[in-house]
């Protein structure tokens, strides 16, 4: 696994959420979902109620998790394409994935499981961020 592959999978550990984004009949969409590293994957939990994970089966997709809104001077970004699968997960990964949500848009949340083997993934650096000072200031 190349030098920023490593360095990707140790900053997604470091967040609980991302984005997947894919498309649903020509149309792009993205949503919100957690996810936990395993063996270099990327295993994702959303809400079975919302439907993507029939988009998200055996396709392609991109998934992108940062510290954007962490307060830290220096942001990250990691961009992590690849093919999602639907899985069952084991049961001590499903206990890495912590408590599961309550309610999804007011209905019970229902998890559906989907594993994304890396294709592409590449790490972005921003450095001395001044936008989290601005955008928060009263």
């Amino acid at each position: 696994m190349p030098t920023d592959d490593y360095r990707a999978i140790e900053l997604l550990a470091r967040t609980p959420y991302g984005r997947v984004s894919a498309s649903l009949r020509a149309l792009p969409f993205t949503a919100v979902t957690r996810h936990i590293v395993v063996d270099g994957r990327l295993l994702l939990r959303l809400h079975r109620g919302y439907g993507y994970h029939r988009a998200l089966d055996g396709n392609v997709v991109a998934y992108e998790a940062d510290n954007a809104n962490s307060g830290a001077a220096d942001t990250w970004s990691v961009q992590f394409t690849g093919t999602a699968r639907a899985i069952a997960p084991t049961p001590d990964e499903f206990e890495q994935f912590g408590r599961t949500p309550r309610l999804a848009d007011g209905e019970p949340f229902d998890p559906v499981f989907l594993r994304i083997e890396p294709e592409f993934v590449k790490v972005h650096h921003l450095s001395d961020v001044p936008v989290f000072r601005y955008a928060h200031s009263a």
